[in-house]
């Protein structure tokens, strides 16, 4: 069953239940020192000195970095003869310290992750902080970016409604999710596998995006988000941006490839950060309306249980709803019957069969309904599926019964 977007996204799998929790470790024999070395410098760690082609000394970002403050030693490559040693204290410490920066490096250390930073530019409250309704204004934008991110993956479409949804809310499970303090930012760990497809993804669609809105706002004319729908962008991720600039002053998101990895194809080692504006609004709307209006609707066939129905009365046309078992990328949609149609397909739900039928899945709601049906009959299926089929029955039937109506 799938979740819905404003569902928090779980953590990475990992041996501990809390990556970063205090039971959590990293095995320093498994961990390249270049990599916790570009780590470390990604997250504004200091290098300071050290013995050159031996190994150097880092010291935490920020106030915590005066006299006293944590010190790493790493080591520049695993030929150093006491490599592995330097590593566990170094790793060590990190678990230790009070930086918080430090957190997100044990992280990236312990799933090799691709990184999503969202920023916004915000009034603080009376202590420095943004209010509890504010972040969750970030968290439920950033969401829906990296959302769209992964049903671009799935298809290009200017509007993907229901489509794909599942799949692209399955491939996030593994994502993690850190506040920055203050409450103004947001980080997201995205595993490589599987998600380094929708970081890159995501990375196109962004800056398509901003060429876009560029283009819309220099020339009055809106066709350069056509193009932009092959880079990714669809209405999902110009209603997110919305979502993440609205009520702010600015709003940016930037990329950073996990070091273990390296770099996507196609994609700048160091990504400048996308930044959006109040004054992109009007332009990322309108974008949004033109998708939805202009997704045409698709010719589909698909096989589905019934698990509703409803009509006026005991005879007469009605509506079905069926849970989609293959044919088309969503999980129900709703079809309207004629007498006979809506007859057989009460029929086939009463012996345990699902049903088949031809129609045109309709953009208008999401890819929800079904419109122009024809063709229904029931398909054979195994036994196995069908005593299933034939339970779920037997626990509704008192409702198919009422809604089929006493002629059926």
């Amino acid at each position: 069953m799938h979740r819905p977007i404003d569902e928090p996204m779980r953590p990475h799998p990992t041996t501990s239940p809390d990556p970063l929790g205090p039971g959590a470790s990293v095995d320093p024999a498994q961990v390249d020192p270049r990599v916790l070395g570009a780590l470390l410098d990604r997250h504004g760690w200091r290098r300071r000195g050290g013995a050159p082609g031996r190994y150097s000394r880092w010291t935490p970002p920020g106030p915590g970095a005066g006299p006293g403050a944590t010190s790493l030693l790493v080591p520049e490559s695993r030929a150093f003869p006491d490599c592995e040693d330097l590593m566990g204290e170094a790793l060590t410490a990190l678990s230790r310290s009070a930086a918080p920066s430090a957190r997100e490096v044990l992280t990236g250390l312990t799933v090799p992750s691709d990184e999503v930073r969202w920023w916004r530019d915000v009034p603080p409250g009376p202590s420095g902080t943004v209010s509890w309704a504010v972040q969750e204004q970030l968290r439920s934008a950033a969401r829906q970016v990296l959302l769209a991110g992964a049903l671009a993956v799935r298809g290009r479409a200017g509007y993907h409604g229901a489509r794909h949804r599942r799949q692209a809310q399955a491939s996030l499970e593994g994502v993690l999710v850190g506040s920055a303090q203050g409450g103004r930012g947001l980080t997201a760990f995205v595993p490589v596998e599987p998600g380094r497809a929708v970081t890159a993804r995501l990375y196109h669609a962004l800056y398509a995006t901003r060429e876009a809105v560029d283009y819309q706002r220099a020339t009055g004319r809106p066709e350069a988000f056509d193009s932009a729908v092959g880079a990714g962008v669809s209405r999902e991720l110009t209603e997110a941006l919305v979502s993440l600039v609205r009520g702010t002053e600015g709003a940016r998101i930037a990329l950073a490839w996990a070091p273990a990895a390296g770099v996507p194809e196609g994609c700048a080692a160091r990504p400048e950060p996308v930044e959006f504006s109040p004054g992109d609004l009007p332009a990322l709307r309108e974008a949004g309306a033109r998708y939805l209006q202009d997704e045409p609707s698709v010719p589909v066939r698909i096989t589905g249980t019934v698990v509703r129905m409803r009509r006026s009365g005991p005879r007469g046309a009605g509506t079905v709803r069926l849970r989609v078992l293959a044919g088309a990328e969503v999980p129900h949609v709703r079809v309207a019957l004629d007498e006979e149609a809506y007859r057989t397909a009460g029929h086939a739900h009463l012996v345990g069969l699902p049903v088949r039928v031809a129609g045109r899945l309709e953009s208008r709601g999401g890819f929800r309904r079904l419109t122009d049906a024809s063709g229904v009959v029931p398909v054979q299926v195994d036994e196995a599926e069908r005593d299933r089929l034939m339970k779920s029955l037997h626990e509704n039937l008192g409702f198919f019964g009422e809604a089929c109506g006493p002629g059926d």
